[in-house]
């Protein structure tokens, strides 16, 4: 790993990307880096834009937003806002979306919002970083979507995105969250 890791996190409200960072930096806590986190939450009960900052490393990170260019990683529940913190995401970073649309407040795309060309334009823009995950998976294997910012994060860990081991993430998910959804949570960490 570099000096500093910088990884960005977007969704809707609602969708858990406060939570997804709380165990990002609870990871990167125990593992004894220095961490800087922030978000821009906005409207967030209302289905408004929500972005999350980690930034962590052996050296403190001098802020807690990530500039333009500066993500590792960008982990998107949802594709507009994907394509919104696409100008942050680092020329060699990468990008884990969820194909399923839920329209933000703050989603002002020309030609209004179509999930396909937004897709399209994500591709054209990363490339073979970006990884596109059909949400449909999760709702079959767990019934829910809820815990899919889990599904994501474990889907980083396995494509190997993240200095972080399963194991380590299970004892944390264990530790932030209520036994009937560290359960449903440690099911998602599988699904993708």
């Amino acid at each position: 790993m570099s000096n500093t890791m910088n990884i960005l996190i977007c969704g809707v409200g609602g969708q858990g990307t406060v939570l997804l960072s709380r165990i990002l930096c609870e990871l990167a806590v125990r593992r004894q880096f220095r961490v800087r986190a922030g978000e821009t939450i906005g409207m967030a009960q209302r289905g408004g834009s929500v972005t999350s900052h980690v930034r962590f490393g052996t050296e403190s990170p001098s802020s807690p937003l990530i500039s333009t260019g500066q993500a590792d990683v960008l982990l998107a529940f949802e594709p507009a806002e994907a394509l919104r913190m696409l100008p942050l995401l680092s020329p060699s970073g990468t990008m884990v979306v969820a194909d399923r649309p839920l329209q933000p407040v703050t989603a002002t795309l020309k030609g209004g919002y179509d999930p396909a060309n937004v897709l399209q334009t994500l591709s054209d823009g990363v490339g073979p970083r970006l990884h596109i995950l059909p949400v449909d998976t999760l709702q079959t294997a767990l019934g829910t979507l809820r815990p899919l910012n889990v599904a994501l994060l474990g889907y980083a860990l396995r494509q190997g995105l993240l200095p972080f081991s399963y194991e380590e993430t299970e004892h944390i998910l264990h530790l932030l969250l209520k036994p009937t959804l560290a359960e449903l949570n440690l099911k998602a960490l599988a699904v993708f």
